[in-house]
């Protein structure tokens, strides 16, 4: 009985761990590879939500969702489903949210030469360049996420050369294979934490019922939700205010 249980959990263990890795799987990874971003470092209770393959038919729902319930944004733009959306875009940065870059097509993107992947983030850095000039609004830093999520040696040191920070994340419910929204918005709710990156798709129908689910929920518990830039912004000023006041005691002051 213990050899078949053992067996049984030898075998699961590993996908529960992709499914839902655990906190000291992520802190290996950023300490693995600290070049990209999976999670920040904050006390404070605010999150990122990132939202790949966007634009699509379902982009405004989307942003109708997030301006209902204040909540930020980075969309990571596929290059190949922007023409005729250009106004999705736009709207997308007036209304404060962030673009990032998620090359031409869905594919992943490590199995592109170097000159294939910087061709196409070249091409798709045009149209975000392009959204933030329409929509009068300065480009802030620049996010990459590769397609399908996966990266290597060679694409970290090109994407760094090109002016990118590569991006991942830490909350991630697996929602373009799985289509049960209430099973991906459980997934998310129970793994929120200060300084987490919640990753989720855009194309899919069953998204802004998540979001409708999940965005609520998250505020309610007293967290901000914001783009990347917006979570770095708050985790820098929150440590720089906690080594001033160390400063101050250390002091006496």
């Amino acid at each position: 009985m213990f050899l078949l249980l053992f067996s049984l959990l030898t075998f699961i263990y590993p996908f529960y761990a992709i499914y839902k890795p655990p906190s000291l799987l992520i802190r290996y990874f950023q300490r693995r590879w600290p070049d990209v971003l999976f999670h920040v470092q904050t006390k404070e209770k605010i999150v990122a939500l990132t939202i790949d393959d966007a634009p699509s038919a379902f982009t405004e729902e989307i942003l109708d969702v997030l301006k209902e319930n204040g909540a930020k944004a980075t969309f990571f733009v596929i290059g190949g489903q922007v023409a005729g959306r250009e106004g999705v875009l736009k709207r997308a940065v007036e209304e404060g949210h962030a673009l990032g870059n998620h090359v031409m097509r869905d594919e992943p993107s490590r199995a592109l030469s170097d000159e294939e992947l910087e061709e196409q983030i070249g091409t798709v850095e045009g149209m975000i360049n392009q959204a933030y000039e329409d929509a009068g609004v300065p480009y802030p830093s620049r996010y990459f996420r590769p397609g399908s999520g996966f990266f290597s040696d060679r694409m970290r040191v090109l994407v760094k050369k090109l002016g990118y920070q590569l991006v991942l994340g830490d909350i991630y419910p697996h929602d373009p294979q799985i289509p049960y929204w209430r099973i991906n918005a459980r997934h998310i709710l129970s793994m929120v934490k200060p300084g987490g990156v919640i990753i989720c798709h855009d194309r899919r129908q069953w998204t802004v019922p998540m979001l409708k689910k999940v965005i609520p929920e998250i505020k309610s518990r007293g967290y901000e939700i914001a783009t990347i830039s917006g979570l770095l912004q708050t985790a820098m000023e929150s440590s720089r205010n906690e080594q001033i006041e160390k400063e101050r005691e250390e002091t006496g002051g």
